[in-house]
């Protein structure tokens, strides 16, 4: 079993970052015997804002960090989302606030480490 940890930077739309870490954590999740954690920094911490409603036909964010939450671990940067005036009750269910010294944790226990 592999632990691969996402460390996710870019709001969650304007640029394709976290689209394309969302992507690529949701595939590597569905394999059998993969473990994927995602931590959430600075403006990616809206990727985890329950309620989203986007154009018809674009990507959802929030459906996409869901599926990776069905198989592995997502959390917030407690900083970031004080910093953006964003309470644990606006975030999705299973998405957790956190601390950079369990970020520190996940990179340190993680096989892999892929920074968006």
């Amino acid at each position: 079993m592999g632990t691969t940890l996402f460390i996710v930077n870019d709001a969650p739309y304007g640029s394709e970052r976290a689209y394309n870490a969302l992507r690529l954590a949701g595939a590597i999740a569905a394999r059998e015997g993969e473990r994927v954690r995602m931590f959430l920094l600075a403006d990616a911490v809206w990727c985890a804002k329950s309620g989203q409603k986007v154009p018809e036909g674009y990507y959802n964010v929030q459906l996409m960090l869901g599926k990776v939450l069905r198989r592995g671990e997502v959390a917030l940067c407690g900083t970031c989302m004080d910093a953006r005036g964003m309470t644990e009750a606006e975030t999705i269910d299973g998405a957790r606030r956190s601390t950079l010294a369990q970020l520190a944790d996940w990179t340190i226990e993680s096989d892999k480490v892929l920074v968006f």
